[in-house]
């Protein structure tokens, strides 16, 4: 079907694929606008031989350098060589002798202080001390209400263990329970026993007494 008015469908047809053909072509024949391949690589920058090359410089430069160490050092071996490297030099001062004189004084007047320090007589008598404090420990002694390893006992006491106080406890409780049950019974019976009083209708119980019989 032409997609214009024609007056051949044929010929119309046959012009309109010979246009698509060709359309085709240049299409298949078109570059892309925006490149997207992959940027080519460089070898160089790649191996890097000037860093290369300086590496081996440097490697050379080393080897050389050990190379000579290495003569010099068998060639003393072999030979006493040619320094002395005795050195019997001795270290002088142009003011050792005004150092030697300062000490000197110094250690002098260190001596004259530690003779006057051991000289002198303490102020504080020790002995004096010893029998102050024993004189305390004896009136400490005789007002004491409890002897000097009571707090020994008391700890002693504390570390066996709370278990077996818990369990005393629990025993005195049911003993003095069954006491109090005890004695408890012991008044009922005496209070059943005992005949009560009986007081006169014409007197008061605040004026007269009651004569109990037994």
């Amino acid at each position: 079907q032409p997609m214009t008015p024609a007056s051949n469908k044929l010929l119309k047809k046959r012009w309109d694929g010979a246009a698509y053909n060709m359309h085709r072509k240049k299409v298949s024949k078109a570059r892309c606008v925006v490149d997207n391949t992959a940027p080519p690589g460089y070898g160089h920058l790649q191996n890097k031989p000037k860093k290369i090359q300086l590496e081996e410089e440097r490697h050379a430069v080393i080897d050389r350098d050990n190379r000579h160490l290495l003569e010099k050092m068998s060639a003393i071996m072999r030979t006493r060589g040619r320094v002395d490297n005795w050195n019997d030099y001795e270290p002088k001062s142009l003011n050792k002798s005004k150092r030697t004189r300062e000490l000197i004084r110094v250690t002098l007047e260190n001596q004259k202080i530690l003779a006057r320090i051991q000289a002198k007589q303490p102020q504080y008598s020790a002995k004096k001390w010893e029998e102050d404090w024993t004189d305390t420990k004896k009136y400490m002694t005789s007002i004491r209400k409890y002897s000097e390893d009571w707090y020994q006992m008391m700890d002693q006491e504390r570390s066996k263990g709370g278990r077996s106080k818990r369990t005393s406890k629990i025993g005195s409780t049911r003993v003095s329970t069954a006491q109090e049950a005890a004695a408890e019974s012991d008044d009922e019976s005496v209070k059943s026993k005992t005949p009560e009083a009986k007081i006169p209708n014409n007197v008061s119980p605040q004026s007269k007494s009651p004569e109990l019989k037994a």
